[in-house]
């Protein structure tokens, strides 16, 4: 079993995994502080009194909504899809196109080889 968990661990996803695990802690936190400590002040100006922005609250009858921090963890999203976006984008650009014209190219040429053993057995029936 220990063998067995062994090889387990020691496959590329598992470990490509683990990396992109740390890593997108790393980068929460790095997102988190931006929107908290720039961002969400920059929108607190805007809003009145000196509550800080993330810390805004919709009161309606006895219950409270919380805008702020919704509109912080938005942000925060927004901001952290953008740069894995951005990430993906440039990997694909340094990895290549995909072959899928070459995929084209096999699937036509075994086409085209079908259809030319398809003309040749009518052919010779004839």
């Amino acid at each position: 079993m220990a063998q067995e968990f062994k090889e387990f661990i020691m496959q590329g996803n598992v470990l490509d995994l683990a990396v992109g695990v740390i890593i997108g802690g790393a980068f929460t936190a790095i997102v988190n502080s931006l929107t908290e400590n720039i961002l969400t002040p920059i929108l607190g100006i805007f809003s009145s009194g000196d509550l800080p922005f993330k810390d805004f609250v919709l009161k309606i009858g006895g219950a409270k909504f919380g805008i702020g921090a919704f509109v912080n963890s938005v942000v925060t999203f927004l901001i952290t899809a953008f740069v894995i976006f951005i990430i993906v984008k440039a990997v694909n650009k340094i990895m290549g196109p995909k072959n899928v014209e070459e995929e084209q190219a096999e699937e036509l040429d075994e086409q085209t080889i079908l259809l030319t053993e398809i003309r040749d057995l009518l052919k010779n029936q004839k």
